[in-house]
């Protein structure tokens, strides 16, 4: 038997553990998938199914390492397996789609620290935040937005006929946002998860077999939850960009009425701006609650900052009222209140929409004390 046969002789054997439907101790996976890697570099040098398959099985030794908690290992291992992939991409459409998938993997895991344990950015204002990542974090998360495009671009590059293809292109589409999202490019990031919205929704037109149709109903229900999270994090600006390119779908229209009122964008520019009716606007923003969330701060003798509970660390739903309303109103309240400080004490609020957050997404800040501004003013947008 050559070389190149019993390499894939081994991959095959490979390919039933993997799946499992041959079973195996995770010792016995470990020394066959170190044996079939060295077993293809030899032909992957010239056979594309060989560097193709040495590839996807770099790549799965990749995902164990990130399993075990290796990530330094895991992108070695996924690098050089991209190596190969791209090598063969060029052969066979099949080689093509598990080259894409390795570089979305990639930039999964270089982009890892960018999220929280429910895979929601750390850092969604991007620059502006005040708690943002390292220099080596964000060049990550820069080169795995990178990758992820690149997979774009491959899945592209391939038969759209085929509902394969497209549906691959569309899950590609989600994890570019989500790469966007995590360097607090919050716009670009709505825009792709609303063209991959899109793909998905065309999948299921085409009347696909069970489990396409259940796989492509997940991905809408996550592209919906992470649309409406990711309003909170847009400029108006952006809100009027997004509708001019059709990027903000009707059913998002009433949450970005309310991010903009939020803002304090009066009534008539809402409706100008998002070429809605006056009548439209009224109604949605009586109809939509958003939910304030606030905290005042104390600072201390030793010029720490402590946070209040009671009334002054709370969260309410409201209609139809901007931050700076909530935020004034909290001000004149807690002046008049026995937890006031007194005149040339230092305290500060900060209120949200939604949840507790960065500083830096506080659609309203105001501080007080001998060297602060005397007047609450709302606070900027953070995107």
């Amino acid at each position: 038997m050559g070389e190149r046969e019993a390499a894939l002789r081994l991959d095959e054997r490979w390919a039933r553990i993997r799946s499992g439907a041959q079973h195996a101790e995770y010792a016995e996976a470990e020394g066959l998938l170190a044996e079939l890697i060295g077993a293809l570099r030899g032909p992957a040098r010239t056979d594309p199914a060989c560097a193709a398959r040495l590839g996807l099985r770099l790549g799965d030794l990749a995902a164990r390492r990130f399993a075990g908690g290796d990530r330094a290992g895991a992108l070695a291992a996924v690098e050089e397996g991209l190596r190969y992939g791209q090598q063969a991409a060029g052969h066979d459409p099949e080689y093509a789609r598990w080259y894409a998938r390795g570089l979305i993997n990639q930039g999964v895991w270089l982009a890892w620290p960018l999220s929280d344990a429910g895979r929601l950015p750390r850092h969604p204002l991007g620059a502006a935040a005040e708690s943002g990542p390292t220099a080596i974090e964000r060049a990550a998360g820069e080169r795995a937005r990178d990758l992820t495009r690149a997979a774009v671009d491959v899945w592209h590059g391939l038969d759209q006929h085929d509902p394969v293809n497209r549906r691959g292109l569309a899950q590609a589409e989600v994890f570019l946002g989500d790469r966007l999202a995590e360097l607090g490019l919050t716009e670009e990031a709505v825009a792709w998860a609303v063209d991959a919205e899109g793909g998905f929704r065309r999948l299921l037109l085409s009347a696909p077999g069970a489990q396409e149709a259940e796989e492509a109903e997940e991905a809408l229900d996550h592209i919906g939850r992470q649309l409406e999270l990711r309003l909170r994090f847009l400029s108006f600006e952006s809100l009027v960009n997004l509708r001019a390119r059709g990027l903000l779908p009707e059913r998002l229209l009433p949450r970005a009425v309310v991010a903009a009122r939020i803002q304090g964008v009066p009534e008539a520019g809402i409706a100008a701006g998002l070429g809605l009716g006056a009548d439209q606007v009224g109604t949605m923003l009586e109809v939509t609650p958003w939910r304030a969330a606030w905290r005042f701060e104390v600072r201390g003798p030793d010029g720490l900052w402590s946070a209040l509970d009671g009334p002054w660390r709370s969260s309410t739903e409201v209609r139809n009222r901007t931050a700076g309303d909530i935020g004034a109103e909290l001000v004149r309240g807690f002046r008049e209140s026995a937890d006031h400080p007194g005149d040339g004490g230092y305290w500060r609020v900060l209120l949200w929409w939604h949840e507790e957050g960065d500083p830096a997404g506080a659609r309203f800040r105001h501080v007080a004390g001998a060297d602060a501004p005397g007047s609450p003013a709302a606070g900027g947008t953070p995107s």
